[in-house]
Protein backbone atom coordinates (compact mmCIF):
# COMPACT_ATOMS: atom_id res chain seq x y z
CA UNK A 1 0.00 0.00 0.00
CA UNK A 2 1.22 3.71 -0.49
CA UNK A 3 0.44 6.68 1.07
CA UNK A 4 1.18 5.47 4.55
CA UNK A 5 3.22 7.73 6.40
CA UNK A 6 1.22 11.02 7.09
CA UNK A 7 2.23 12.92 10.25
CA UNK A 8 0.56 16.71 10.87
CA UNK A 9 2.95 19.07 12.54
CA UNK A 10 2.61 22.32 13.67
CA UNK A 11 5.26 24.27 15.36
CA UNK A 12 6.15 28.20 16.39
CA UNK A 13 9.70 27.67 16.15
CA UNK A 14 11.58 31.28 16.83
CA UNK A 15 12.30 31.93 13.12
CA UNK A 16 8.57 31.32 12.07
CA UNK A 17 5.51 29.08 12.39
CA UNK A 18 5.34 25.58 10.83
CA UNK A 19 1.70 25.06 10.03
CA UNK A 20 0.13 21.40 9.18
CA UNK A 21 3.20 20.52 7.16
CA UNK A 22 3.07 16.89 6.09
CA UNK A 23 6.03 14.73 6.65
CA UNK A 24 5.73 11.91 4.50
CA UNK A 25 7.79 8.34 5.05
CA UNK A 26 7.45 4.94 3.20
CA UNK A 27 6.51 2.38 5.50
CA UNK A 28 7.03 -1.39 6.46
CA UNK A 29 6.00 -3.22 8.97
CA UNK A 30 9.35 -2.95 10.18
CA UNK A 31 9.79 0.44 9.79
CA UNK A 32 10.36 2.99 12.51
CA UNK A 33 9.51 6.36 11.24
CA UNK A 34 5.86 7.13 11.35
CA UNK A 35 3.46 4.65 9.63
CA UNK A 36 0.02 4.75 9.35
CA UNK A 37 -1.93 5.79 5.93
CA UNK A 38 -1.71 9.65 4.82
CA UNK A 39 -5.85 9.44 4.74
CA UNK A 40 -7.90 10.89 7.90
CA UNK A 41 -11.74 11.19 8.64
CA UNK A 42 -14.09 11.37 11.34
CA UNK A 43 -16.65 12.26 14.03
CA UNK A 44 -15.49 12.64 17.58
CA UNK A 45 -17.57 11.04 20.27
CA UNK A 46 -16.43 9.21 23.71
CA UNK A 47 -13.31 10.70 24.74
CA UNK A 48 -13.01 8.80 27.89
CA UNK A 49 -10.08 8.80 29.66
CA UNK A 50 -8.88 6.56 32.51
CA UNK A 51 -5.56 7.35 34.52
CA UNK A 52 -3.64 5.20 36.54
CA UNK A 53 0.88 5.16 36.82
CA UNK A 54 3.36 4.98 34.39
CA UNK A 55 6.63 4.03 34.70
CA UNK A 56 8.05 7.38 35.74
CA UNK A 57 5.52 8.71 37.54
CA UNK A 58 3.23 10.37 34.97
CA UNK A 59 -0.65 9.65 34.49
CA UNK A 60 -1.25 6.77 31.78
CA UNK A 61 -4.85 5.66 31.04
CA UNK A 62 -5.80 1.95 30.97
CA UNK A 63 -8.84 0.77 30.26
CA UNK A 64 -9.26 -2.63 31.05
CA UNK A 65 -11.30 -4.81 28.25
CA UNK A 66 -11.37 -8.38 27.87
CA UNK A 67 -9.76 -11.27 25.62
CA UNK A 68 -11.62 -12.43 22.22
CA UNK A 69 -12.55 -15.96 22.71
CA UNK A 70 -15.45 -15.39 19.85
CA UNK A 71 -15.13 -13.10 16.81
CA UNK A 72 -18.86 -12.87 16.91
CA UNK A 73 -18.62 -9.81 19.05
CA UNK A 74 -20.02 -6.56 18.53
CA UNK A 75 -18.46 -3.25 17.23
CA UNK A 76 -17.57 -3.11 21.05
CA UNK A 77 -16.26 -6.35 21.96
CA UNK A 78 -19.42 -7.68 23.89
CA UNK A 79 -19.96 -11.53 23.19
CA UNK A 80 -23.24 -12.11 21.62
CA UNK A 81 -24.38 -15.33 19.88
CA UNK A 82 -22.00 -17.65 17.69
CA UNK A 83 -23.49 -17.31 13.94
CA UNK A 84 -20.87 -14.69 12.40
CA UNK A 85 -17.63 -15.10 11.45
CA UNK A 86 -15.28 -17.05 13.43
CA UNK A 87 -11.77 -17.49 15.00
CA UNK A 88 -9.25 -19.04 12.39
CA UNK A 89 -5.83 -19.06 13.28
CA UNK A 90 -3.53 -16.87 15.88
CA UNK A 91 -0.50 -14.67 15.60
CA UNK A 92 0.90 -12.85 17.87
CA UNK A 93 3.02 -9.84 17.57
CA UNK A 94 5.05 -7.44 19.54
CA UNK A 95 5.20 -3.63 18.44
CA UNK A 96 6.88 -0.30 19.97
CA UNK A 97 4.69 2.18 19.42
CA UNK A 98 4.93 6.14 19.75
CA UNK A 99 7.69 8.89 19.46
CA UNK A 100 10.86 10.12 20.57
CA UNK A 101 12.14 13.73 20.08
CA UNK A 102 14.99 15.83 20.46
CA UNK A 103 15.31 19.46 20.40
CA UNK A 104 17.78 21.32 17.77
CA UNK A 105 18.14 24.64 17.85
CA UNK A 106 17.10 25.67 21.24
CA UNK A 107 14.75 24.30 23.59
CA UNK A 108 11.30 23.28 22.94
CA UNK A 109 8.23 24.24 25.22
CA UNK A 110 4.51 23.38 24.90
CA UNK A 111 4.93 20.13 23.04
CA UNK A 112 2.23 17.87 22.81
CA UNK A 113 2.01 15.03 21.16
CA UNK A 114 -0.65 12.15 19.33
CA UNK A 115 -0.10 9.18 18.52
CA UNK A 116 -2.95 6.12 17.34
CA UNK A 117 -2.46 2.60 19.17
CA UNK A 118 -4.33 -0.39 18.91
CA UNK A 119 -7.15 -1.16 20.60
CA UNK A 120 -9.42 -4.84 21.24
CA UNK A 121 -11.51 -6.73 18.56
CA UNK A 122 -13.22 -8.94 18.58
CA UNK A 123 -10.44 -10.82 16.79
CA UNK A 124 -7.82 -9.09 18.56
CA UNK A 125 -6.62 -8.33 21.68
CA UNK A 126 -3.90 -5.68 23.23
CA UNK A 127 -1.74 -6.26 26.15
CA UNK A 128 0.88 -3.65 27.14
CA UNK A 129 4.31 -5.28 27.91
CA UNK A 130 6.77 -2.33 28.77
CA UNK A 131 6.25 1.64 28.85
CA UNK A 132 9.36 4.06 28.55
CA UNK A 133 8.72 7.57 29.48
CA UNK A 134 11.77 10.04 29.81
CA UNK A 135 11.63 12.79 32.99
CA UNK A 136 10.94 15.27 29.99
CA UNK A 137 7.21 13.58 29.76
CA UNK A 138 5.39 15.04 32.20
CA UNK A 139 2.09 13.22 31.47
CA UNK A 140 0.54 10.49 29.20
CA UNK A 141 -3.27 10.36 28.50
CA UNK A 142 -5.10 7.92 26.52
CA UNK A 143 -8.63 9.10 23.95
CA UNK A 144 -11.13 7.40 21.83
CA UNK A 145 -12.44 9.07 19.49
CA UNK A 146 -15.74 7.85 17.65
CA UNK A 147 -15.28 4.10 19.89
CA UNK A 148 -12.91 3.27 17.20
CA UNK A 149 -9.80 4.49 17.65
CA UNK A 150 -7.88 4.93 20.20
CA UNK A 151 -4.91 8.24 20.86
CA UNK A 152 -1.71 8.36 22.89
CA UNK A 153 -1.67 11.79 24.54
CA UNK A 154 1.86 13.42 24.78
CA UNK A 155 2.68 15.94 27.44
CA UNK A 156 6.13 17.58 27.66
CA UNK A 157 6.42 21.23 28.95
CA UNK A 158 9.90 21.39 28.52
CA UNK A 159 12.66 19.57 26.37
CA UNK A 160 16.16 21.16 26.16
CA UNK A 161 18.55 21.58 23.79
CA UNK A 162 19.89 17.94 22.89
CA UNK A 163 17.76 16.24 25.27
CA UNK A 164 16.19 13.09 23.92
CA UNK A 165 12.52 12.49 24.64
CA UNK A 166 10.60 9.57 24.84
CA UNK A 167 7.07 8.27 25.14
CA UNK A 168 6.64 4.58 23.79
CA UNK A 169 4.68 1.94 24.54
CA UNK A 170 5.71 -2.11 23.48
CA UNK A 171 2.66 -3.87 23.12
CA UNK A 172 1.76 -7.35 22.27
CA UNK A 173 -1.20 -7.99 19.96
CA UNK A 174 -2.91 -11.17 18.89
CA UNK A 175 -4.56 -11.32 16.10
CA UNK A 176 -6.76 -13.98 14.38
CA UNK A 177 -7.37 -14.35 10.93
CA UNK A 178 -11.16 -14.86 10.60
CA UNK A 179 -13.80 -17.68 8.85
CA UNK A 180 -17.13 -16.96 7.34
CA UNK A 181 -19.75 -18.12 9.27
CA UNK A 182 -21.40 -21.80 8.23
CA UNK A 183 -24.71 -20.59 7.60
CA UNK A 184 -25.02 -17.42 5.79
CA UNK A 185 -29.16 -17.58 4.51
CA UNK A 186 -29.80 -16.16 7.86
CA UNK A 187 -28.66 -12.58 6.97
CA UNK A 188 -30.72 -9.82 6.14
CA UNK A 189 -30.46 -6.19 5.57
CA UNK A 190 -30.60 -3.77 8.37
CA UNK A 191 -33.30 -1.88 9.29
CA UNK A 192 -31.89 1.81 9.16
CA UNK A 193 -34.50 3.44 10.98
CA UNK A 194 -33.90 0.75 13.62
CA UNK A 195 -30.04 1.31 13.76
CA UNK A 196 -28.38 1.95 16.85
CA UNK A 197 -26.90 5.73 16.55
CA UNK A 198 -23.41 4.52 16.74
CA UNK A 199 -24.14 2.60 13.49
CA UNK A 200 -25.85 5.12 11.17
CA UNK A 201 -22.19 6.71 10.66
CA UNK A 202 -21.89 4.13 7.97
CA UNK A 203 -24.08 4.61 6.02
CA UNK A 204 -23.58 7.89 5.55
CA UNK A 205 -20.66 9.65 2.98
CA UNK A 206 -17.23 10.29 4.53
CA UNK A 207 -13.89 11.53 2.83
CA UNK A 208 -13.28 10.01 -0.76
CA UNK A 209 -16.26 7.79 -0.36
CA UNK A 210 -19.12 9.65 -2.12
CA UNK A 211 -22.02 7.40 -1.42
CA UNK A 212 -24.72 9.56 -2.10
CA UNK A 213 -23.04 10.51 -5.66
CA UNK A 214 -25.98 9.92 -8.45
CA UNK A 215 -23.57 7.81 -9.92
CA UNK A 216 -22.69 5.65 -6.94
CA UNK A 217 -26.86 5.17 -5.89
CA UNK A 218 -27.47 3.92 -9.93
CA UNK A 219 -25.05 1.70 -9.42
CA UNK A 220 -25.97 0.45 -6.05
CA UNK A 221 -29.98 -0.08 -7.43
CA UNK A 222 -29.03 -1.70 -10.61
CA UNK A 223 -26.89 -4.08 -8.04
CA UNK A 224 -29.46 -4.55 -5.85
CA UNK A 225 -32.55 -4.95 -8.89
CA UNK A 226 -30.63 -7.69 -10.32
CA UNK A 227 -30.60 -9.47 -7.24
CA UNK A 228 -34.04 -8.60 -5.98
CA UNK A 229 -34.75 -12.42 -5.04
CA UNK A 230 -31.48 -13.28 -3.27
CA UNK A 231 -30.56 -13.32 -0.01
CA UNK A 232 -29.05 -10.16 1.75
CA UNK A 233 -25.25 -12.03 2.03
CA UNK A 234 -25.66 -12.82 -1.84
CA UNK A 235 -26.63 -8.89 -2.94
CA UNK A 236 -23.12 -7.82 -0.59
CA UNK A 237 -21.19 -10.40 -2.61
CA UNK A 238 -22.82 -9.07 -5.90
CA UNK A 239 -21.72 -5.53 -4.62
CA UNK A 240 -17.86 -7.04 -3.88
CA UNK A 241 -17.76 -9.29 -7.38
CA UNK A 242 -19.15 -6.16 -9.72
CA UNK A 243 -16.10 -3.86 -7.86
CA UNK A 244 -13.79 -6.46 -8.76
CA UNK A 245 -14.48 -6.66 -11.89
CA UNK A 246 -14.32 -3.13 -12.50
CA UNK A 247 -11.75 -1.99 -10.86
CA UNK A 248 -7.79 -2.86 -11.97
CA UNK A 249 -5.85 -2.91 -9.21
CA UNK A 250 -3.22 0.19 -9.91
CA UNK A 251 -0.89 1.31 -7.06
CA UNK A 252 -1.00 5.30 -7.34
CA UNK A 253 -2.07 8.54 -5.22
CA UNK A 254 -5.45 8.56 -3.18
CA UNK A 255 -8.18 9.58 -5.68
CA UNK A 256 -11.09 8.01 -3.44
CA UNK A 257 -14.41 5.78 -4.48
CA UNK A 258 -16.07 8.27 -7.24
CA UNK A 259 -12.25 8.61 -9.35
CA UNK A 260 -11.67 5.07 -9.29
CA UNK A 261 -14.83 4.00 -10.60
CA UNK A 262 -14.29 6.76 -13.88
CA UNK A 263 -11.00 5.85 -13.92
CA UNK A 264 -11.40 1.54 -13.94
CA UNK A 265 -8.48 1.46 -11.70
CA UNK A 266 -6.82 1.77 -8.23
CA UNK A 267 -5.69 -0.07 -5.28
CA UNK A 268 -6.85 -1.20 -1.76
CA UNK A 269 -8.10 1.89 -1.06
CA UNK A 270 -10.10 2.53 -3.82
CA UNK A 271 -11.47 -0.78 -4.29
CA UNK A 272 -12.38 -0.32 -0.33
CA UNK A 273 -13.57 2.85 -0.89
CA UNK A 274 -15.80 2.26 -3.45
CA UNK A 275 -17.18 -1.32 -2.62
CA UNK A 276 -18.26 0.61 0.61
CA UNK A 277 -19.45 3.45 -1.20
CA UNK A 278 -21.76 0.97 -3.17
CA UNK A 279 -22.64 -0.68 0.19
CA UNK A 280 -23.60 2.19 1.62
CA UNK A 281 -25.71 3.48 -1.24
CA UNK A 282 -28.13 0.09 -0.95
CA UNK A 283 -28.25 0.67 2.88
CA UNK A 284 -25.51 -2.26 3.92
CA UNK A 285 -23.41 -0.03 6.43
CA UNK A 286 -19.52 -0.61 6.17
CA UNK A 287 -16.26 0.56 6.94
CA UNK A 288 -12.87 0.60 6.19
CA UNK A 289 -10.71 -1.28 8.50
CA UNK A 290 -6.65 -0.31 8.59
CA UNK A 291 -4.08 -2.63 9.12
CA UNK A 292 -0.03 -2.03 8.54
CA UNK A 293 0.29 -0.77 4.86
CA UNK A 294 -2.95 -2.08 3.75
CA UNK A 295 -6.59 -1.51 4.18
CA UNK A 296 -9.70 -3.56 3.08
CA UNK A 297 -13.82 -3.31 4.04
CA UNK A 298 -15.85 -5.33 6.37
CA UNK A 299 -19.90 -5.01 6.06
CA UNK A 300 -22.86 -5.11 8.58
CA UNK A 301 -25.91 -7.63 8.52
CA UNK A 302 -28.22 -8.76 11.04
CA UNK A 303 -29.64 -12.13 11.78
CA UNK A 304 -33.67 -12.62 12.48
CA UNK A 305 -33.33 -11.11 15.56
CA UNK A 306 -31.94 -8.22 14.84
CA UNK A 307 -28.45 -8.78 16.24
CA UNK A 308 -25.47 -7.06 14.14
CA UNK A 309 -22.37 -8.95 13.01
CA UNK A 310 -19.59 -7.44 11.11
CA UNK A 311 -17.83 -9.18 7.85
CA UNK A 312 -14.32 -8.72 6.42
CA UNK A 313 -14.00 -8.86 2.76
CA UNK A 314 -10.51 -8.48 0.76
CA UNK A 315 -11.05 -5.55 -1.99
CA UNK A 316 -7.80 -6.44 -3.45
CA UNK A 317 -6.12 -9.58 -4.20
CA UNK A 318 -7.10 -13.24 -3.51
CA UNK A 319 -11.00 -13.25 -3.27
CA UNK A 320 -11.90 -13.39 0.37
CA UNK A 321 -15.40 -12.45 0.96
CA UNK A 322 -16.82 -12.55 4.96
CA UNK A 323 -13.75 -13.81 6.52
CA UNK A 324 -10.06 -12.63 5.93
CA UNK A 325 -6.54 -14.58 6.20
CA UNK A 326 -5.06 -11.81 7.52
CA UNK A 327 -3.04 -11.34 10.60
CA UNK A 328 -1.56 -7.68 10.84
CA UNK A 329 -2.70 -5.59 14.19
CA UNK A 330 -5.89 -3.60 13.41
CA UNK A 331 -4.76 -0.08 13.81
CA UNK A 332 -7.89 1.31 13.43
CA UNK A 333 -11.16 0.79 12.30
CA UNK A 334 -13.81 3.59 9.98
CA UNK A 335 -13.22 6.33 7.73
CA UNK A 336 -14.95 9.65 8.96
CA UNK A 337 -12.85 10.76 12.03
CA UNK A 338 -13.25 14.35 13.33
CA UNK A 339 -9.57 14.65 15.78
CA UNK A 340 -10.08 17.70 17.87
CA UNK A 341 -6.70 19.10 16.88
CA UNK A 342 -7.87 19.76 13.38
CA UNK A 343 -11.82 20.31 13.94
CA UNK A 344 -12.39 21.83 10.50
CA UNK A 345 -11.55 18.86 8.52
CA UNK A 346 -12.79 15.32 8.53
CA UNK A 347 -10.23 12.92 8.20
CA UNK A 348 -10.13 8.78 6.98
CA UNK A 349 -7.47 8.45 9.20
CA UNK A 350 -6.31 9.30 12.88
CA UNK A 351 -2.51 10.44 12.05
CA UNK A 352 0.19 11.53 14.51
CA UNK A 353 -0.17 15.22 15.31
CA UNK A 354 2.78 17.53 17.22
CA UNK A 355 2.61 21.06 18.04
CA UNK A 356 4.28 23.10 20.32
CA UNK A 357 6.88 26.20 20.57
CA UNK A 358 10.24 27.03 20.39
CA UNK A 359 13.52 25.49 18.92
CA UNK A 360 13.51 23.07 15.62
CA UNK A 361 12.21 19.43 16.96
CA UNK A 362 13.44 16.39 15.89
CA UNK A 363 10.61 14.01 15.95
CA UNK A 364 10.03 10.04 14.82
CA UNK A 365 6.68 8.75 15.64
CA UNK A 366 7.53 4.88 15.87
CA UNK A 367 5.49 2.15 15.02
CA UNK A 368 7.98 -0.55 14.55
CA UNK A 369 7.42 -4.47 14.33
CA UNK A 370 9.96 -5.97 16.91
CA UNK A 371 8.77 -9.68 17.11
CA UNK A 372 5.95 -11.82 15.40
CA UNK A 373 5.18 -15.67 17.03
CA UNK A 374 4.62 -18.98 14.57
CA UNK A 375 0.22 -18.94 13.85
CA UNK A 376 -1.50 -20.95 16.38
CA UNK A 377 -4.43 -23.29 14.96
CA UNK A 378 -7.67 -22.84 14.85
CA UNK A 379 -9.55 -23.22 18.59
CA UNK A 380 -5.97 -22.33 20.27
CA UNK A 381 -6.80 -19.52 22.60
CA UNK A 382 -4.72 -17.27 24.21
CA UNK A 383 -3.99 -17.72 27.94
CA UNK A 384 -6.12 -15.46 30.42
CA UNK A 385 -4.42 -11.91 30.33
CA UNK A 386 -5.37 -8.37 31.32
CA UNK A 387 -4.74 -6.58 27.74
CA UNK A 388 -5.22 -2.58 28.13
CA UNK A 389 -7.09 -0.55 25.30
Amino acid sequence: MKRFGRIVVCFIATFGLWAGVELRAQVGNQAPASSVPTKQAGAVTNNTVTNSTATNGAPVATPNSTTPTSATSSQFGEPVATKGSQLGKLQTSRYQIGLTLQALGGPCVGLYGTAPVPIDWPEQSVQVLKEEFTPTVQKIDYRMINGTVKQMLVYMPLVPPGVETKALVTLEIRRYSLLPPADTSMFVLPNDKKLPREMKQYLLPSPQIESTHTRIRAIAREIMTANADANAWTKVEAIYDWVRSKVTYVNGPLKGALQSLQDGSGDCEELSSLFIAICRAAGVPARIVWVPDHCYPEFYLEDGEGKGYWFPCQAAGTKEFGGITEHRPILQKGDNFLVPELPTKRQRYVAEYLTGKGGNPKVRFIRQLLETVDAAPPGVLPAETKPVN
